[in-house]
């Protein structure tokens, strides 16, 4: 009896360790007191304040559009973050390795309601629509998210559930990650605990 216990325990430990494996260790991006590790575009730099810990995206009077660039660049990733949505119409989201493909946060443009979670590919729109996000989303308290880009396929977490898979045509292979500000909206939306691993 001994013996068995034994061998399972072995199986076991060695199997759960081997699947611990394969979940890179996620590293922070954002210290949440400067802009290390980011490219702060010169013409909006007013719109991103760094402070206690949280990335704060606020419009301009003149409601012009920017992004927030990583200097690292990517491959397949995994990515987590919180947000809160603050006042004004929220139209933000994660650029993926380009300035192209998108997940979205908060509301479409074209669509007029919110998209949070879903790929806006330009020439195509929203192809597919993350699930049950009415349900997951918190309009007024922090939210979580995650995201994976493994080759040309994109992959979201609302909340702990996933809402959405999708692959892209117009994926690149290496880029950098964006948080954007869309143009011509008055927002405001805060990030934090922005973390990144790089899946070999």
């Amino acid at each position: 009896m001994k013996l068995l216990l034994l061998t399972w325990c072995v199986v076991g430990c060695t199997g759960s360790l081997a699947l611990a494996g394969d979940h890179p260790a996620l590293k922070s991006i954002f210290n949440g007191k400067d802009f290390s590790g980011w490219k702060v575009p010169e013409e909006a730099r007013a719109c991103w304040i760094a402070e206690n810990g949280i990335l704060k995206v606020r419009s301009s009077p003149e409601k012009k559009g920017s992004t927030l660039w990583t200097t690292t660049e990517f491959k397949d990733f995994v990515m987590t973050f919180e947000f809160k949505m603050g006042e004004g119409t929220i139209d933000s989201g994660i650029f993926m390795r380009n300035d192209h493909d998108q997940i979205q946060i908060g509301i479409s443009g074209s669509l007029k309601r919110d998209m949070t979670a879903s790929p806006y590919i330009p020439g195509k729109g929203y192809p597919v629509e993350a699930k049950g996000v009415k349900e997951l989303l918190k309009t007024d308290d922090w939210n979580s998210m995650k995201i994976e880009a493994t080759g040309k396929t994109y992959i979201s977490w609302l909340n702990g559930k996933k809402v959405m898979t999708y692959t892209s045509e117009s994926a690149v292979e290496k880029g950098p990650v964006g948080i954007q500000l869309h143009g011509n909206r008055d927002m405001a939306i805060d990030y934090r605990n922005i973390k990144i691993a790089s899946v070999e």
